[in-house]
């Protein structure tokens, strides 16, 4: 049964059908705002106070460079081998801690308003980075409709699981599927987000189609990607990379440029698009964020707590 955000009343009674088949034409034609340049395709949407001044990469960076198990782990093997993903329907199961648990039609909640879309323009890094203009909203305010229940610590997410759809899941590269969690505080703050579209248009399916997370302030990979399952939970949840391989993936997953990889320094990173012989340059604590997120992590050790 598809969940409610009230028991009383459907999603038609929240808004107008014409309301969400006009958003629906919008998203549709995003691609032709596209074809006039990034700037107007991203007028349609206004812009968050969290964005970055840096110039973000182009589209066929953005698209074309990847880790997605799900479909290979080459970085060019989400592009090559996602087009076959169903993304519409999609439903989002939410369970655990809270008032409201139901499987809920992403189609209904983004036209439930006001979930208001806006362009975030993030840095994202790993060992490489990039510039991503993303278009989505504050994972707090979806957490505020079900209803966060005072026992709950963390939050947990889970990704697609489709092997027939997935080709990288029909092998045992990882524990599928695909896990990640975050602390409730991180989950709540306004920079974590739940992404649907990048440069003003919809999701591609090799970035995370149709909804993903986006943690600007940590390593690439917490940001989980074609997301099915949301759970508040009292524990610490388990996450994929952390239990592959804890000495080298803690749950917080912070970009610390003072604490080295097992395997590599995390000092420096290179941009995206640049080259093989691009310039390195400094990986900034919190990935810039510092201002905004630090007090989140007062008094722990960074480096026990990575």
């Amino acid at each position: 049964m598809r969940g409610q955000w009230q028991n009383d009343l459907g999603w038609s009674a929240v808004t107008p059908r014409a309301a969400f088949l006009n958003r629906r034409a919008m998203l549709a034609g995003a691609g032709a705002l596209a074809l006039a340049g990034p700037a107007l395709a991203q007028a349609t949407f206004p812009r968050s106070a969290f964005s970055t001044d840096e110039a973000p990469n182009p589209p066929s960076d953005i698209t074309s460079y990847n880790n997605f198990y799900e479909f290979g782990t080459g970085k060019e093997d989400p592009a090559r081998n996602a087009g076959a993903l169903t993304t519409d329907p999609w439903a989002i199961a939410v369970d655990g801690l809270v008032d409201r648990p139901g499987t809920y039609d992403l189609a209904d909640v983004m036209a439930s308003g006001p979930l208001e879309e806006r362009i975030y323009r993030f840095r994202c890094v790993e060992a490489w980075s990039m510039v991503i203009p993303w278009v989505g909203f504050e994972l707090a305010a979806f957490l505020a409709r079900v209803g966060v229940q005072p026992g709950a610590r963390y939050v947990a997410f889970e990704t697609l699981l489709r092997p027939e759809e997935m080709p990288g899941q029909r092998r045992p590269i990882l524990d599928w599927p695909y896990r990640e969690g975050l602390r409730l505080d991180e989950a709540m703050h306004p920079l974590t987000i739940l992404a649907t579209g990048l440069y003003g248009e919809p999701m591609p399916n090799q970035n995370g189609a149709p909804i993903r997370l986006v943690v600007p302030w940590k390593y690439g990979f917490k940001s989980i990607k074609s997301i099915v399952r949301i759970s508040l939970v009292a524990e610490q949840p388990p996450t994929t990379w952390n239990m592959m391989q804890p000495q080298e993936y803690g749950f917080y997953s912070n970009v610390n440029p003072e604490v080295d990889h097992p395997r590599w320094s995390q000092a420096s990173e290179r941009r995206v698009g640049g080259g093989l012989f691009a310039r390195r340059i400094d990986t900034l604590m919190f990935n810039g964020y510092a201002e905004h997120v630090a007090s989140m992590y007062a008094g722990m050790d960074l480096a026990t707590f990575y």
